[in-house]
């Protein structure tokens, strides 16, 4: 029997698309949609009315216009939902709320020391759930919880498949959401940055991420999307070896990645980024030689991935609000150095994120199903 589109899926579509248009300006008047989606004004105005009853649009003011009377203007209503990220760490707790245009609207960062104890879940959820009381929300606008953490997750967010820094492979949410009434779900730390990423820009289309902060963690971009691979693991360009008989790493193995290009392996003991930085600048003699040891190291592994890849490669994660455009053009010096193809086209370049990219990264994927299902 063939497939057939009926009355209903073209009312569902005038619906979706005309939500859809509206969010993607920032204000319009119905003419316009009319205009826009090639819809009769009639039918515009009853999706109109329908939208702006369920609270996901309201009259904004009035347009501009030069001859006769001047249209009222449409505009989404953000906060009609809203999603919250929470980025787990050792000793504390980042919890941030989003709306439907993905902006923060509060944030707030917890003292915790992780435990692997219910006590600890349960905390941590009356945490959530006191923060979500103060913004003031129905419960069904919550469309969920993303819990960002520094791990390998199932694709359905469910469960950690590999978790060996902090939480427990094998943990479930279930730990969580028992005591949440929303949608929960784990990510991995560096897929949420990445996710970040692409939501702040428009012109990615294929990159390798890197986090680069205590810990190291990657994302492989592919046609706009996060390219997770059969068992969820590419992108996890921190455990290639580097050198065989390097330093130890959480593994288990010895010389990954991890160990030469995450903020743990640059950094002294008790030693903060904007102090070593500092003395970088200051082109103090020891620290300028550490930090060209740590481009070094860097460059072999870039280069490594970009002759498999390709690709743009973009750094994100703590280090990368202290790097500077002579950073990166001493880095790509360091890679045409050690690659058989040399070029003089730039291919590595800064995040563009926010520093709050993690827990930004794990609510944007609740915002995300909702504007695909609307």
């Amino acid at each position: 029997m063939e497939n057939s589109i009926t009355f209903k899926d073209i009312k569902k579509g005038n619906y979706s698309s005309i939500y859809h248009l509206i969010y993607q300006n920032e204000k319009l008047s119905k003419q316009e949609i009319a205009n826009q989606l090639h819809l009769s004004l009639p039918t515009v105005t009853q999706n109109l009315v329908r939208l702006e009853k369920e609270k996901l649009i309201e009259k904004r003011g009035q347009l501009e216009s030069s001859v006769g009377r001047r249209a009222t203007a449409y505009a989404i209503c953000p906060k009609a939902r809203i999603s919250i990220g929470v980025e787990i760490q050792k000793k504390t707790v980042q919890i941030l709320a989003i709306d439907l245009l993905g902006q923060a609207i509060q944030q707030e960062r917890l003292t915790r020391d992780y435990a692997n104890e219910d006590r600890y879940y349960k905390e941590v959820s009356q945490a959530v759930k006191s923060f979500i009381t103060s913004l003031d929300v129905a419960q069904e606008q919550v469309l969920g919880i993303g819990f960002a953490v520094q791990g390998l997750t199932s694709n359905d967010g469910k469960k950690i498949t590999y978790g060996k820094i902090l939480i427990s492979t094998g943990l479930d949410i279930q730990v969580f959401s028992k005591y949440l009434p929303y949608p929960c779900m784990f990510l991995h730390d560096a897929k949420c940055a990445a996710t970040t990423e692409l939501w702040v820009r428009n012109d990615i289309g294929d990159a390798v991420y890197l986090s680069i902060g205590p810990h190291l963690g990657g994302a492989i971009i592919i046609n706009s999307q996060i390219y997770m691979g059969k068992e969820g693991h590419s992108g996890t360009v921190e455990h290639m070896t580097i050198d065989p008989d390097g330093p130890a790493c959480y593994c288990g193995k010895k010389g990954c990645m991890e160990t030469f290009s995450s903020v743990n392996a640059l950094l002294d003991e008790d030693e903060t980024l904007e102090f070593f930085f500092q003395k970088v600048r200051s082109k103090i003699p020891s620290y300028v030689k550490r930090w060209n040891s740590f481009l070094d190291h860097l460059a072999i592994s870039i280069n490594n991935i970009h002759l498999v890849l390709n690709r743009e490669f973009i750094l994100g994660g703590y280090l990368s609000p202290y790097l500077t455009e002579e950073d990166i053009e001493t880095l790509h010096e360091k890679v045409n150095e050690k690659t058989a193809f040399p070029s003089n086209a730039p291919f590595i370049y800064i995040s563009h994120s926010p520093v709050k990219g993690v827990p930004l990264g794990a609510a944007i994927p609740f915002i995300q199903s909702f504007l695909n299902e609307i």
